[in-house]
């Protein structure tokens, strides 16, 4: 226990071992997965990449003049039965404003395999590029490659790294290169439900050239897609609500284990919808007061673990693959605890939150257990813990 509580057991062999066997692991379970399929179908008879089937196959509706029936959900069901060539396919909706067309559009370019492997690679490349440049450590890359939820978002072919870059990229250059940060940041308008903390954090932190770069980058991006495809994709977008909202959120058919928020651990437990809202809404606002507050009075990179969790805590829409978020919230403390010291447990909670997506949905399943909400908390609990325990007096003043 005494080594569990001052995290003495988890030695630089001990961790790049543990990395170095779950990356094995990893590579030969993607190999595998690709050595068995058929087509553009795994084993199983998913898609390989399955979530990448919705971006992909919109890319291809968009070529053909389809963009505002992206968010028909039989439309573009339809199609993706019709290109697996298989009426029982796993089928995936599309829930994502229109600037993110404009990647799946760019992807569908090239054929489906290629492009999966290429978007993947793409933005998985620069995350570890990102990990190895922030924590200066040779074994950095292996922190993010070889993490259970690289593993998670690979099988899914889904955005996770490139959220993870944007936020990431903003959060490390928001105190040095305050426009370029805002340019980041405002990308995220792809993923709106992961954005609530940032306007609030850029105001708090006075941050006004990191506000005019996102505004800038986000209106670009609206900007395009009004240009290319007209208001009817936005308002395909905003009729689709309404659905989303009822059947993936509130009834939670893609799978309460799988959308780790507070929202779907209270539905999980047989909460009705009004009250898990509650729930929802008294995390969002715990987790971002917690957050302010520590961009108000304590170091940087505290203030970043702690809005890599909330980002995550604050929308009732989110799932594992997302988590991938979390590793910058790790990484954050990391580099904290490094520089000023670890407190009581927390080197292992942190690495309890980085394996837990090995697991995370196997347990919230059998047990009901929220393993992926509970590791965000926990992350945003140890920013909070150092915050409250050696605040800055110079920020604190200011």
């Amino acid at each position: 226990m005494g080594a569990l509580r001052d995290g003495t057991w988890l030695t630089a062999e001990r961790v790049r071992l543990i990395a170095l066997i779950c990356l094995v692991v990893f590579v030969c379970s993607v190999a595998l997965l690709f050595a068995t399929s058929h087509g553009t179908l795994d084993w199983m008879g998913r898609p390989l990449g399955t979530d990448f089937s919705q971006v992909w196959t919109a890319g291809t509706m968009v070529w053909d003049g389809r963009a505002a029936e992206v968010w028909d959900w039989q439309s573009h069901f339809a199609v993706q039965r019709d290109f697996h060539g298989s009426p029982t396919v796993d089928i995936y909706g599309w829930h994502y404003p229109p600037p993110f067309l404009l990647v799946a559009a760019a992807l569908a370019t090239l054929p489906y395999i290629p492009a999966l492997i290429l978007w993947q690679a793409a933005t998985l490349a620069p995350l570890v590029w990102l990990a190895h440049r922030f924590l200066e450590r040779r074994d950095a890359w292996l922190f993010v490659l070889a993490a259970p939820v690289t593993l998670v978002c690979l099988a899914h072919g889904h955005n996770g790294f490139l959220t993870a870059l944007l936020l990431g990229g903003g959060l490390i250059l928001l105190d040095r290169k305050p426009f370029l940060a805002g340019l980041l940041l405002g990308c995220l308008v792809y993923k709106p439900q992961f954005a609530l903390v940032i306007p609030l954090l850029l105001l708090v932190t006075r941050q006004w050239r990191a506000i005019l770069g996102a505004a800038l980058s986000s209106l670009a991006l609206i900007g395009l897609t009004l240009a290319i495809w007209g208001w009817q994709v936005w308002q395909a977008f905003i009729d689709s609500l309404p659905l989303t909202r009822a059947v993936i959120i509130e009834q939670g058919n893609t799978g309460w284990e799988k959308i780790m928020s507070p929202f779907s651990a209270a539905r999980s437990w047989g909460v009705a919808i009004g009250p898990a809202y509650i729930v929802q809404g008294a995390f969002t606002l715990a987790a971002i007061a917690a957050t302010l507050w520590l961009a108000a009075t304590s170091r940087p990179v505290r203030r970043n673990a702690a809005t890599a969790a909330t980002v995550l805590i604050a929308t009732p829409y989110v799932l594992d693959y997302d988590y991938v978020v979390l590793l910058l919230g790790i990484a954050f403390l990391w580099k904290d605890g490094e520089e000023h010291g670890w407190g009581s447990w927390e080197r292992t909670l942190l690495a309890i939150a980085w394996i837990a997506p090995l697991v995370a949905r196997g347990v919230a399943q059998a047990t009901l257990v929220p393993l992926g909400l509970m590791s965000a908390l926990a992350i945003l609990a140890i920013a909070l813990r150092r915050g409250l325990a050696t605040q800055d007096p110079d920020l604190r003043s200011s």
